[in-house]
């Protein structure tokens, strides 16, 4: 339901999920819409004619790289430093996703933006940064947070958000989070790549593939436990394609970021008030990109009941717009003392 001053004030509430690998944007016009968080540009006139284009998004982006100057402006949560244009590329990415909400010409906007939980102080200052020129008023919050708001998981409950660049926690307790109710690590998504790639170059020497191509098959074919079937992907040897078995690959890339998970967990909920720990350990919620990986929540339930006893985990329904729902709910229900004016 949107708020009653909307139709008086022309006011567009949108939650913005800013990922390292994928962003998300929810709006109250009902509008929904997922990017992959790369920009590019034209490396030349040739490119930009070919093209037709002065600027790419997305999976646009990467399958025209070879013509493109192309950037994934965020790393581990955080605006890349010392590269030239990362700035500009987080500010076009940002007007990307608001055009995608179809904003009447001169409606205001208000938006909230959720980052990684330990990032929050760093990240508060780029991020207004970018969104000069396209909102009226901002707030920046932890993602783990915003995903919490969305499913009214406000009160006894802990969210692990697993994304590409950071796996961020955060244990809901019927108020704001504190400094200490929230955690972030770094080994996340891109970590899984990266070792997915490792392992496939030692077992496959003659092959040839890209970073790119592995994180592909990751997302297509992730799990945790018992993969139940062989995956196996093509790949070029000497110029033919040949089937190869990657399931044990990514059986130990995937399983690679559990340990600092659990030990994150576990830890967290220790510190936690002795009289709430069984409610905060019977309500625990994966989010993230890493939800979608297949037998995580059985995977982590099992660590979890070895380490401290009867638990419940459970994944997030929609993955990809959690965050940004959230968010969108958190805008629409703000006060307006708390928001930012630009």
């Amino acid at each position: 339901m949107k708020p009653a001053d909307e139709a008086e004030n022309n006011i567009l509430y949108v939650g913005i999920d800013l990922g390292t690998s994928r962003s998300s944007i929810s709006a109250s016009n009902n509008t929904k819409e997922c990017v992959e968080s790369y920009v590019g540009w034209p490396r030349d006139f040739i490119s930009a004619r070919v093209l037709g284009k002065d600027i790419l998004f997305g999976s646009e982006a990467l399958g025209n790289r070879l013509s493109l100057d192309v950037y994934r402006p965020l790393e581990r949560g955080v605006i890349k430093e010392g590269i030239e244009r990362n700035e500009e590329a987080v500010k076009e990415l940002i007007g990307h996703l608001i055009s995608l909400a179809r904003p009447p010409k001169g409606q205001k906007i208000n938006a909230i933006v959720g980052v990684p939980a330990d990032t929050l102080k760093v990240n508060k200052l780029s991020i207004r940064k970018a969104v000069l020129g396209y909102v009226h008023s901002l707030m920046v919050v932890s993602e783990p947070f915003a995903v919490a708001y969305g499913l009214e998981l406000l009160n006894n409950s802990m969210i692990i958000d697993i994304g590409a660049g950071t796996v961020d926690f955060c244990i809901m307790h019927g108020a704001m989070p504190a400094e200490e109710d929230q955690k972030t690590i770094l080994t996340a998504g891109d970590y899984i790549d990266e070792q997915l790639f490792s392992y496939l170059s030692e077992k496959y020497p003659g092959s040839k593939f890209t970073l790119n191509m592995v994180r592909q098959f990751k997302e297509k074919s992730s799990f945790v436990g018992n993969a139940g079937h062989a995956i196996q992907v093509e790949l070029p040897v000497e110029g033919k394609l040949v089937t190869h078995d990657i399931t044990n690959e990514i059986k130990r890339a995937c399983e690679s970021i559990l340990p600092a998970i659990i030990d994150t967990t576990a830890s967290m909920i220790a510190r936690f008030d002795p009289e709430f720990q069984v409610k905060i350990k019977n309500n625990i919620v994966v989010a993230g990109g890493g939800s979608r990986t297949k037998g995580i929540a059985e995977y982590l339930h099992g660590s979890f009941k070895e380490l401290f006893g009867d638990c419940r985990v459970s994944c997030v329904e929609d993955p990809l717009f959690a965050g940004s729902d959230g968010s969108l709910k958190l805008a629409m229900d703000m006060p307006k003392k708390y928001w930012e004016q630009l």
